[in-house]
Parts: C-alpha cells; sequence; structure tokens
C-alpha cells in the first residue's frame, strides 16, 4: 500500500498539517480499488505499480476536491464519477469479474 509520505511526495504538501486528512484519503482510496478489483490487496503478493498510481490518482482527486464546490460534485468532467471511471479503466487488466 501507499505510505503518507509517497503521497505528501505526490501531492507536493511539504507541512504536517494536512497529514490527517491525507492519512484517511489514503483509506478511502483503498477502499475504493478494492470495491473496484472486487479483492482486498491482500490477495496481491506486491501490489503492482499500476494498482499504486491508480490509489494516487484518487487520493490527489479528493485531495483536490475536499471542498466539495458545485463544479466538483456534479457529473460533468471533473466530477467524482469521472474519477472512477478513470480508475476503473486504470484497473482494468487486474479486475475480476465479481466478488
Amino acid at each position: 500500500m501507499l505510505t503518507l509520505e509517497e503521497v505528501k511526495l505526490y501531492l507536493r504538501v511539504d507541512g504536517d498539517e494536512e497529514d490527517t486528512l491525507i492519512t484517511a484519503l489514503i483509506g478511502t482510496a483503498k477502499e475504493l480499488c478494492e470495491q473496484i478489483l472486487r479483492y482486498p490487496f491482500t490477495d496481491f503478493e506486491e501490489i503492482p505499480l499500476t494498482v499504486k498510481q491508480a490509489m494516487l490518482y484518487c487520493v490527489a482527486n479528493m485531495y483536490e476536491k475536499r471542498e466539495g464546490t458545485y463544479n466538483y460534485t456534479r457529473n460533468d468532467t471533473g466530477g467524482f464519477k469521472e474519477t472512477i471511471e478513470i480508475m476503473k479503466l486504470i484497473l482494468n487488466n487486474y479486475r475480476k469479474e465479481s466478488w
């Protein structure tokens, strides 16, 4: 899984004021990835870089859109629905047909 340090580097966050938020976003991204994959990360011997990239993408989008402004919550371009669809594309090669 991703460490707080890896994610902060990706987000370009230097301080520790956002650590609690970022840690929560990492957990949420993990859960979302597992839902898309339809199996837990524990099924991997080593988490593939593609899966880590999907998590980073998810965390970055949630971090950027954390204010929940109208433009980000709509189903148009830039909304969270689009984030999930892109994550599905990234994770497609690892996704199971069903649980």
